[in-house]
């Protein structure tokens, strides 16, 4: 396996963010070669694995990454986007140029040069309001929000190329991704972000709402696990799986963890209610199950 892994070349879309550092990471690691195109629009430099070749570009662009995606690539990761909901509704026309232009743009790239496998960094968010929990992949999307539909309309187009070319393509649905290095400056961050800069900064903890609407938290290390198990996984026919631990909490549970003071501000439109994955097709498609519970992950960040 270490041999053939040398052998591979795989591409990671947004290799420089939050969860595709990781990925690449754990792809260098595990001795594969790793071409990482990134624009740096929410990447940063100083997370760019040295193991890794750099193709800096922006996937709205399809003239210009074409090159990036070579015909011994045997894997596309596309974990480019501008995510957070809030910024898609100040920003519609912004993200959808990212998150549905680009992402198309990746998969034509993919089918011109006949590359094996596509694996798509997929939302929960496309479930938007269910009548019950969990949420289970065959549940109807109804997305509250232009980031959500832009992802709905990402995975769709993957299931389409999957079925008109032949792509080989999964989308990893994840829940509520935290860990190192998620960003925690602009006016869009994830809640736990929010916390640890209120806290760091010595201020109250702002909550949306009530904060007893509840999130699936699912660690990074764990969506990079599922990534890397999808890489090879026998079923890849466009559907999505969901990635995430499968336990939620609410956000006023999670401000106590935290042991600051907290205010209330109004919520915020778009904002699902409550997300809770049912994981069941992950374990057994994928064989994966999720390893860092919300309270060792929040330990581990709170000690650093």
């Amino acid at each position: 396996m270490a041999a053939r892994n040398r052998a591979r070349l795989v591409v990671v879309t947004g290799g420089a963010g939050f969860i595709g550092s990781h990925l690449t990471d754990a792809l260098v690691e595990r001795g594969m070669r790793v071409r990482v195109v990134d624009n740096f629009a929410t990447g940063r430099r100083d997370r760019l694995n040295p193991g890794a070749e750099l193709f800096e570009a922006d996937i709205r662009d399809a003239a210009v990454i074409a090159p990036a995606f070579t015909a011994e690539v045997d894997c596309v990761f596309h974990t480019a986007a501008l995510p957070r909901i809030p910024l898609s509704i100040a920003k519609p026309v912004e993200t959808h140029m990212t998150n549905v232009v680009g992402t198309l743009n990746v998969l034509m790239a993919v089918r011109e040069a006949k590359i094996r496998r596509f694996v798509f960094s997929g939302s929960s968010s496309v479930y938007g309001n269910q009548d019950r929990l969990p949420f289970v992949e065959a549940m109807t999307p109804h997305p509250q929000s232009p980031y959500a539909l832009q992802k709905l309309v990402g995975e769709e187009y993957a299931r389409m190329f999957h079925r008109l070319y032949g792509v080989q393509a999964i989308t990893l649905r994840y829940f509520a991704v935290y860990g190192p290095r998620m960003a925690e400056e602009g006016a869009y961050m994830l809640a736990i972000a929010a916390f640890m800069c209120a806290r760091r900064d010595g201020r109250p903890l702002e909550i949306h709402g009530d904060g007893e609407q509840t999130r699936d938290f699912t660690h990074v290390r764990d969506v990079v696990a599922a990534n890397i198990l999808a890489m090879d996984a026998e079923v890849a026919d466009g559907r999505p799986i969901n990635i995430g631990y499968g336990h939620n909490v609410s956000i006023n549970r999670i401000a106590q963890i935290f042991g600051v003071p907290a205010v209330h501000t109004p919520a915020r439109p778009g904002d699902m209610r409550d997300t809770l994955a049912d994981r069941a097709l992950a374990q057994k498609l994928l064989g994966w199950t999720p390893r860092v519970s919300i309270e060792d992950g929040l330990a581990e960040l709170l000690k650093g």
